[in-house]
C-alpha cells in the first residue's frame, strides 16, 4: 500500500503535468503554485466516515482563509465509476444540508470518468480522468472571482474536448499512466 504522501505527489504531478500544463482549468496555476492546495487523502472505507471528511474540510476551509482549495482523495473507494456517482450525489446533498451550497463547489475526477451518454474511451471524458477518485473542495467566491476575470469563461468545456479530441485517448492516457508511475 502506498503512503499517503507518495498519492499526493502523484495528485500533484497529474495537476502540474495535465490540468496546469494543458490549461485544462485556466484558475489552477495560482493555488497550485502559491501551495494554497490542501490534500487529504480518505483511507476510511465507510460511506460515512468519507461524508464526515467532506463536512470537515468545508469546516477546515471556513477556518482557513489561506487555503484556497481542498482535493479529497480515495485511494481505496470508489473503483466503480457508479458507485463513485452515488457517493458524489451523498456529498452534494451534505454541502445542501449543511448550508455550503452557494459557499463551496464539488469538483469530481475519477480514473474512469465519462460524461452522460458517452463512451468511455471518448478522448474528451479526460478532462476529468484523475490517477485517483476525488472531489475537489473549491470556493464559490474563488470561482466567481476567476471567472470575472478570464474572458469567455463559457468557452473552457468546449475548449478542453477540442484540446483532448486533438491529443487523442493514447497520449491522455499516457499522461495519467505517468502521474501513477512515476517515482517519487
Amino acid at each position: 500500500m502506498m503512503s499517503s504522501d507518495h498519492i499526493i505527489k502523484q495528485t500533484k504531478h497529474w495537476i502540474s503535468s495535465f490540468i496546469i500544463n494543458y490549461t485544462i482549468c485556466p484558475f489552477a496555476r495560482t493555488p497550485f503554485t502559491h501551495d494554497t492546495i490542501y490534500y487529504a487523502v480518505v483511507g476510511s472505507s465507510s460511506i460515512e466516515e468519507c461524508l464526515y471528511t467532506v463536512f470537515s474540510e468545508c469546516e477546515r476551509l471556513d477556518n482557513t482563509s489561506d487555503i484556497e482549495t481542498t482535493f479529497l482523495i480515495y485511494p481505496n473507494l470508489f473503483q466503480d465509476f457508479n458507485d463513485y456517482l452515488d457517493f458524489l450525489t451523498l456529498a452534494e446533498n451534505l454541502l445542501n444540508i449543511h448550508n455550503y451550497d452557494g459557499i463551496y463547489q464539488l469538483a469530481s475526477f475519477h480514473p474512469m470518468y465519462r460524461f452522460d451518454n458517452e463512451d468511455e474511451t471518448e478522448a474528451a471524458s479526460y478532462t476529468n480522468r484523475s490517477p485517483y477518485p476525488m472531489l475537489h473542495l473549491i470556493r464559490e467566491t474563488s470561482i466567481s472571482k476567476a471567472l470575472a476575470s478570464f474572458p469567455h469563461p463559457e468557452q473552457i468545456p468546449q475548449n478542453n474536448i477540442a484540446l483532448t479530441k486533438k491529443l487523442g485517448t493514447n497520449k491522455l492516457q499516457t499522461i495519467l499512466n505517468t502521474a501513477l508511475n512515476k517515482p517519487f
